[in-house]
């Protein structure tokens, strides 16, 4: 491994530590519970570590849910080129979106919602991370498919899983995280059923 590539590793391995611990306050205590010194010393870094990588806790409470999206693109390149991309999807979420990723990125959500000041930087992380999926997802299809359908179904994609993070459906998990109501319906039968209307064309 080249220097820089473990320097800029260990540059991202500290900004996913400080995201994780303002995330956790956020959690435990709300956005407006704590304070940038209160993230440092949870993640086990200095306040201006915190300042070299983040503008305001907001920034790094919704960074949070950034590295399994920059994870799930990568596991999405590396897939057999001859895979249709509807399987590669799948198969990508099923192993990177798992129930704890589901759980934390809905929770920020739910953040976002009651805390005016977090909403704009969750929008830009979601601006950011369909971004990086949809250009992966338009490099894998390379020239098997006219250039409307790596963006269509990217679109559809992305569709249903925001309809179960913002709440329009009633997916829930088996940790107890939220409870099943008649109508509700598990996260992992929840992917294969999604899946399944997108195979059969609705």
């Amino acid at each position: 491994m080249t220097e820089p590539g473990l320097r800029e590793r260990k540059r991202e391995a500290t900004a996913q530590a400080l995201a994780q611990a303002a995330f956790e306050l956020a959690r435990e205590h709300g956005v407006d519970g704590f304070v940038i010194d209160d993230v440092a010393r949870r993640a086990g870094y200095s306040r201006r570590t915190f300042a070299n990588h983040f503008s305001c806790k907001e920034e790094a409470i919704a960074m949070v849910a950034f590295r399994g999206v920059s994870e799930a693109t990568i596991a999405l390149g590396d897939l057999a080129a001859d895979l249709p991309l509807l399987d590669a999807l799948h198969e990508v979420l099923k192993a990177q979106l798992t129930t704890e990723a589901f759980v934390q990125m809905r929770e920020l959500v739910v953040l976002s919602g009651r805390y005016p000041t977090l909403e704009p930087y969750v929008f830009s992380l979601q601006h950011r991370m369909r971004d990086a999926a949809q250009e992966t997802l338009r490099t894998a299809a390379r020239d098997r498919h006219p250039g409307i359908y790596a963006p269509l179904l990217f679109g559809a994609v992305y569709g249903a899983i925001s309809a179960a993070l913002e709440g329009a459906l009633d997916v829930h998990v088996a940790d107890g995280a939220s409870s099943a109501q008649p109508g509700s319906i598990d996260y992992e039968e929840f992917l294969e059923l999604a899946f399944g209307y997108l195979r059969s064309g609705f």
